[in-house]
């Protein structure tokens, strides 16, 4: 396994694979992706999982979280947000979020994140607001 820094634009077609199948690739894009750090984790050269992280105030929220359907359940997307949460700790970085769907908020519990109770609803998927508190 490698994790390697990304263009956006690698990451949009797992993203839409994993996330948003039955929507236009345009859909998946990010206002501002273009000053996100978007990583990917290739296991024999092929990208299985991608993360984008927006950095601002000393805070990292890392949204469009996403490992290939086939290749879940392996590690590799816990792998690639371990990678994530131990750079943002060795920077400094006070915190660091995102807005888990509510189904998996289990999985992000087990990193340590802890649920804000901060919830919304968009395109009739509910999400809630995770955090890491570093400082």
């Amino acid at each position: 396994m490698t994790i390697k820094k990304i263009n956006a634009s690698d990451t949009w077609p797992i993203r839409q694979l994993v996330m948003w199948p039955d929507k236009p690739i345009e859909f998946v894009k990010i206002t501002g992706e273009e000053k996100a750090n978007h990583y990917g984790l290739y296991v024999e050269d092929q990208l299985v999982s991608v993360i984008s992280c927006f950095e601002s105030d000393g805070e990292i929220q890392f949204r469009k979280f996403a490992t290939l359907i086939e290749k879940q359940n392996r590690g590799l997307g816990t792998y690639l947000l371990s990678y994530i949460i131990n750079e943002a700790k060795s920077r400094n970085i006070k915190k660091i979020w995102c807005n888990a769907r509510k189904g998996k908020t289990g999985y992000y519990e087990k990193f340590g994140m802890t649920n804000t109770c901060h919830e919304f609803s968009k395109e009739g998927i509910h999400y809630v607001v995770m955090e890491i508190q570093f400082a």
